[in-house]
């Protein structure tokens, strides 16, 4: 064997040991001033030395399986949509539901009736003692709702939607009125004023015909070949607020669900599935009250956390594991639309992510520049237009969702992190792709490895950063 022979084998080995020992990540990057920077590829090394490590992924320590993301449609979304020519608004859809790129959302959220985020309030039914929903219709719905829906499904044929009420017809609440706290925006006085307890009349003819209400819902929606896969039958039930709303107490929200709805849903063959939610309290007295009950557990599917309710999601994880666990929205910000915003929301996903929900929601998908509700809240969006300019904006949580939703797909897997470095999520796609989405929070780069295995990746993350590595091991 000559000498170039044996120079050309040795070389073939150390280029085979060396692919054996190391591999490539991809790595995207995102700050205030560079939003999706795709770097070089880095090397996932083997770990030879056993070098020190801030944090280390576990890929068999699997938890819970992510079901998707996504946000609300609401009709002032669809007002500032409506401002832009017809290719620049399905650009913008494009970029939230396209399966192969943007957001790639999957799962959406509706309201039934009017909500803070509608052109003013409105239900299905407003006709008095309408018991047998005669007079029930959605026509307002297919002037917004609906269109803004099928502009997405022409992405997302497959898009799963779910629908919560923020209040039933007024003749079906004790005060007569959408809301139940006075305001500037609304015209309720104190004497009316509902600050706890039950807003919907608990009277039997009233339960029934709102769980009627509830199942046309589903029903006329079908028609329209929008399928519901679920009801969440009250958006935030201990609130205090001057828009469209409604006060429930724990046994009401029990009593409702295994005695009217669903009984209702079965007679009627309403597919959708029914859902605890969307709870904004964290008393754990209040989901045991609901949930341990024998008579409602043959209905309900899955829980809906508001993110008041999030100090209940471990134990609804641990004690009922059988039922799916969402985040139904967000923390709504002051119309800022900044980075800080999305720092804190980074947070708050981590927080539901390491208690175990399947799926996220974002709040207002799409706003107008001014980001303002009808009853003068001011919330932050992901997208937010200029109806003057026509000018288009991707906010800093729109990026922060894409490092998410892009690669975590529905049937990834959270896998377990542990160590000094916290600001971290990891997760096993279906194809077997390891996904890691970091945040440095600080003013300064952030030096950083990642212990996976026998193996070592190591970076420095950009100051202020949302960060996605992708590999496989």
């Amino acid at each position: 064997m000559t000498s170039q022979i044996k120079i050309l084998i040795v070389i073939l080995l150390l280029v085979n040991n060396f692919r054996s020992s190391s591999q490539n990540v991809t790595w995207i990057s995102s700050t205030e001033q560079n939003k999706w920077v795709q770097h070089d590829l880095l090397t996932l090394k083997k770990n030879i030395h056993s070098d020190k490590f801030d944090v280390e992924i576990i890929p068999s320590g699997k938890q819970q399986t992510i079901d998707g993301w996504g946000g609300c449609f609401n009709e002032l979304g669809w007002d500032a949509l409506m401002s832009l020519d017809s290719v620049s608004r399905t650009a913008v859809i494009k970029e939230f539901f396209d399966p192969n790129e943007g957001l790639k959302y999957n799962i959406c959220r509706i309201p039934i009736g009017a909500n803070d985020y509608a052109l003013n309030w409105y239900s299905l039914d407003e006709k008095r003692d309408d018991y047998e929903m005669k007079n029930f219709n959605i026509d307002r719905d297919k002037t917004s709702l609906i269109p803004y829906i099928k502009a997405a499904m022409l992405f997302r044929p497959d898009l799963q939607i779910w629908a919560s009420p923020w209040s039933p017809p007024i003749w079906m609440k004790t005060n007569n009125h959408y809301a139940n706290k006075p305001g500037d925006h609304n015209d309720l006085t104190e004497a009316n004023a509902v600050r706890s307890g039950d807003q919907l009349i608990q009277k039997k003819e009233i339960l029934s015909a709102y769980a009627l209400y509830l199942a046309k819902f589903s029903i006329e929606y079908h028609k329209q070949g929008i399928n519901l896969f679920a009801i969440q039958f009250q958006n935030e039930p201990y609130t205090y607020n001057q828009w469209p709303n409604c006060s429930w107490t724990a046994h009401a929200m029990r009593d409702f669900v295994s005695l009217y709805l669903g009984p209702t849903f079965k007679k009627e063959k309403v597919q959708s599935q029914i859902w605890f939610g969307t709870i904004n309290n964290s008393n754990i007295a209040v989901f045991d009250t609901v949930l341990s009950n024998p008579g409602i557990r043959r209905y309900i599917s899955g829980v809906g956390f508001q993110y008041e309710g999030k100090e209940a999601v471990d134990h609804v994880y641990r004690f009922y594991p059988e039922l799916k666990r969402m985040e139904t929205e967000t923390p709504c910000g002051g119309g800022t639309f900044d980075w800080k915003s999305a720092e804190e929301t980074f947070e708050t996903i981590k927080f539901y992510m390491d208690k175990g929900v399947n799926s996220y929601m974002y709040w207002n998908m799409i706003l107008d520049s001014t980001g303002e509700s009808s009853w003068g809240w001011k919330q932050n969006a992901q997208v937010t237009i200029d109806k003057l300019t026509k000018k288009v904006t991707y906010t800093p949580e729109f990026y922060l969702f894409k490092h998410l939703s892009s690669f975590v797909t529905p049937g990834s897997v959270k896998i377990k992190s542990e160590g000094s470095f916290k600001n971290l999520l990891a997760y096993c796609t279906p194809q077997g792709k390891i996904i890691v989405v970091t945040m440095n929070s600080l003013d300064s780069q952030k030096p950083i490895s990642i212990k996976i295995g026998n193996k070592i990746l190591s970076m420095t993350l950009p100051a202020k950063s949302f960060n996605t590595f992708t590999f496989k091991l």
